[in-house]
């Protein structure tokens, strides 16, 4: 495997922090090289964003932030090739799904666009009383102030696109901290911004490795909008150590439940729950984990799920023809057989899979009636494992998809309507896809984690409006 040879492979680093090799999850590769983040690089990036910002005369137009969005798209499909061997190469995502990452981020930079124009203010009724009576009033938006995002490393292009289009969008200067193992497609992304018409200062890119200086660029007062993608236990505290006044969003994890009803087509559902478990090696926020089935096929559809699990090709992800790369690092690898022998131990039936492939990948899993403390029935597994229980009543399949602290989106296949609407209505999951896996998605949709599985609503639209405020002007006749 090959580094890349185009212009942002190789970020050279500032001469005072030492440089990063970005490698390959696969192979251990080298994809790129990095410059890291000192802390005078911090103060830099902050103190540019925030005067930015402070000069109101100098903020961008609308219709130039429009037409910057708009030429960024254009880029991203000229090069969409390049960007999705570069997310394969440094994430470990197969090509056939980086294919599909990059088209999204092409779409999502182009609803960025199309937002400036479909949001905006509104008309506040007056002349309806006495006391508003010879008055009117109206709502325009305005830029929040600073975004600082931090970024995960399983979608590396379009998870970026999530957090600062809609920066640019709302004109708001931005400061990206993308994952330390998946630098390069974010430092693309802003790279094609830049040369789409994105004054430099108004969107920075940095790789920070110290902790201490990412939690200090964080908390700092002068950000207006911290946006969040990664684990509970980091977005959390970071939530806790914010400045006065400073809004965020954070978007976690979860154990995805889905309902399998007696009445379900299996045909459709068992490709549909393959691909929701098993795309990305299982390293999605919303990635199918616990499958609730009917007992009078659960064991049925744990062997139907295992010859399809067996029928995928694990391996390399930049070739066309695998469907499960790596995980994103050794550890990660050996933390999901860990949780996986646990869970034999005891007491699941390991129908298929349970080991390692290869120095970096793993066998796509299938476990039967694991015991509800295991880790696997009580955490995010974060890799390609799926567990089926069964249940002989649907209430207590309700009950244990609900159980845990964790709630994003749910999913129930089914063909009876009554069941569908009884389970929308049952499952704590901020949505319930019926006949489509867990992990569906589109990007001008609400996307929101529950309870630990995180704070605020994604999706373009949404976070949009959540980095503008609307200011109010009210007037009265002379």
């Amino acid at each position: 495997m090959k580094p890349l040879h185009f212009k942002s492979m190789v970020y050279q680093a500032n001469g005072k922090e030492p440089a990063r090799d970005v490698k390959s999850p696969f192979d251990g590769s080298v994809v790129g090289t990095v410059g890291t983040a000192s802390a005078e690089d911090i103060e830099r990036a902050l103190a540019t964003a925030y005067r930015l910002f402070k000069d109101r005369r100098g903020w961008l137009p609308a219709m130039d932030r429009e037409a910057i969005l708009r030429r960024a798209a254009q880029h991203m499909t000229e090069m969409a090739e390049d960007l999705s061997m570069l997310i394969a190469l440094e994430g470990g995502k197969p090509l056939i799904d980086a294919r599909a990452e990059t088209a999204r981020a092409i779409d999502g930079i182009l609803s960025c666009a199309q937002a400036i124009r479909d949001h905006g203010g509104h008309v506040i009724p007056m002349n309806v009383n006495a006391s508003s009576a010879h008055r009117m009033a109206f709502t325009q938006r305005e830029p929040i102030g600073v975004v600082v995002a931090v970024s995960a490393f399983n979608h590396p292009l379009n998870l970026i696109v999530h957090q600062v289009g809609p920066a640019v969008a709302a004109g708001c200067p931005f400061i990206v901290k993308p994952a330390t193992d998946t630098p390069l497609s974010c430092l693309t992304l802003v790279d094609i911004l830049r040369e789409a018409g994105l004054p430099e200062a108004w969107g920075q890119a940095i790789v920070v490795e110290d902790n201490e200086l990412a939690s200090r660029l964080v908390t700092d007062a002068r950000v207006g909008f911290f946006s969040f993608i990664g684990s509970a236990g980091v977005g959390w505290k970071l939530r806790s150590l914010l400045a006065p006044g400073t809004r965020c969003a954070l978007e976690h994890g979860g154990a995805a439940p889905v309902i399998v009803a007696a009445d379900a087509d299996l045909d459709k559902a068992i490709p549909k729950l393959i691909k929701g478990g098993f795309y990305h090696a299982g390293q999605v926020c919303v990635s199918v984990q616990r499958v609730y089935v009917h007992q009078s096929m659960a064991r049925d559809v744990a062997d139907r799920l295992a010859r399809a699990a067996e029928a995928l090709v694990v391996g390399d992800p930049t070739k066309a023809e695998t469907h499960v790369g790596p995980l994103i690092r050794k550890k990660e690898r050996d933390r999901v057989q860990t949780w996986v022998q646990n869970a034999v131990a005891a007491g699941a039936q390991l129908v298929t899979g349970g080991k390692p492939v290869g120095e970096t990948c793993y066998a796509p899993t299938i476990l039967f009636a694991p015991p509800p403390e295991c880790e696997v029935s009580q955490k995010e597994v974060f890799g390609p494992v799926v567990c089926v229980y069964p249940y002989d009543d649907i209430e207590q399949a309700f009950a244990a998809a609900n159980a845990l602290p964790v709630a994003f989106q749910a999913a129930v296949f089914t063909r009876d309507f009554d069941t569908a609407i009884r389970a929308f209505h049952s499952l704590d999951g901020s949505a319930v896809m019926v006949n489509e896996h867990t992990a569906f998605r589109v990007d001008w949709m609400p996307f929101a984690g529950l309870r630990e599985s995180g704070l605020g609503v994604g999706g373009i639209p949404y976070t949009f409006h959540d980095m503008q405020i609307e200011k109010m002007f009210v007037g009265v006749s002379p």
